[in-house]
């Protein structure tokens, strides 16, 4: 039998040159399912993204979605992209192992918690406080540079990374300090800074964009302080849900996020085209 990708649409182009594309998965010209390929809404035309992979239940488990994604990705060749990135749901553990199958790499993932009551206080000695502006531009500098390497890291161009990570510091912080939906938070221990940080106030949830224990003070368990600031932040704030980000390989960051309650709701992963 031979599985297939059969366009549903034409090939749509937006003005600033992305494509996008929805296909039936098909056996032998029989429908089976359906993908959707486009490129990159932040990382322009030269990032596919696989998305709304789905076999119908009685044509699963017979590689049907495996020659999908393949098919997908020589499309994704034609129109010269150099990588593809995919997400897979949290719960989907099958989507996630053929993923990693097929060469994906998971790049970071998306956890969140409910927030049921205050979380406890900070040790002695132990004080949160807002940034100040003489903080700000280094904490900032050291922010961009640390994104933009991570990005790299994963096959990004330079010019793309920081350009990726200064349109995200100009969406998230775009009056800096004064945001009020930002609050960027130094945690002092006996007077001295030992962390930071970075909590941005969504309508319907909190989120740690960034949270950092300073050099010289880690696995004293600042971290876990920083993330009980943020937890009392977002329900001072009015959320009962709280999320984050966590890149992948850092463990310490991993198990430390669900020794919290915070469990994993996506998965994202990419894959550098040859």
């Amino acid at each position: 039998m031979t599985t297939t990708l059969r366009p549903t649409e034409p090939l749509q182009r937006g003005a600033d040159g992305a494509l996008s594309r929805r296909y039936q998965v098909c056996v032998n010209s029989r429908p089976v399912g359906g993908i959707h390929l486009s490129t990159h809404p932040e990382y322009g035309p030269s990032v596919a993204r696989i998305g709304e992979l789905r076999v119908d239940e009685p044509d699963r488990g017979r590689g049907r979605g495996t020659v999908a994604a393949l098919a997908a990705e020589e499309v994704a060749r034609s129109w010269g992209c150099r990588r593809v990135e995919t997400a897979v749901p949290g719960d989907a553990p099958a989507a996630l192992r053929l993923a990693t199958t097929l060469g994906y790499v998971l790049s970071n993932r998306n956890m969140t918690k409910r927030l049921a009551g205050p979380p406890p206080g900070l040790a002695a000695g132990g004080v949160a406080r807002p940034m100040t502006e003489a903080e700000y531009a280094p904490w900032l500098a050291r922010e961009r540079e640390a994104f933009a390497g991570v990005l790299m890291e994963w096959g990004v161009l330079e010019a793309e990374a920081y350009a990726k990570t200064d349109q995200g510091h100009a969406r998230f912080l775009p009056d800096g300090l004064a945001g009020e939906n930002a609050l960027i938070t130094v945690l002092e221990q006996d007077g001295v800074p030992v962390g930071t940080l970075w909590v941005g106030l969504w309508p319907d949830t909190a989120y740690v964009l960034g949270v950092e224990t300073a050099d010289g003070h880690r696995g004293r368990g600042h971290g876990r302080s920083l993330m009980r600031v943020a937890e009392a932040q977002a329900l001072s704030a009015g959320r009962d849900r709280i999320g984050l980000n966590v890149f992948a390989g850092n463990a310490p960051a991993e198990k430390l996020y669900e020794s919290l309650g915070y469990t994993t709701n996506t998965y994202h992963l990419y894959k550098n085209l040859l």
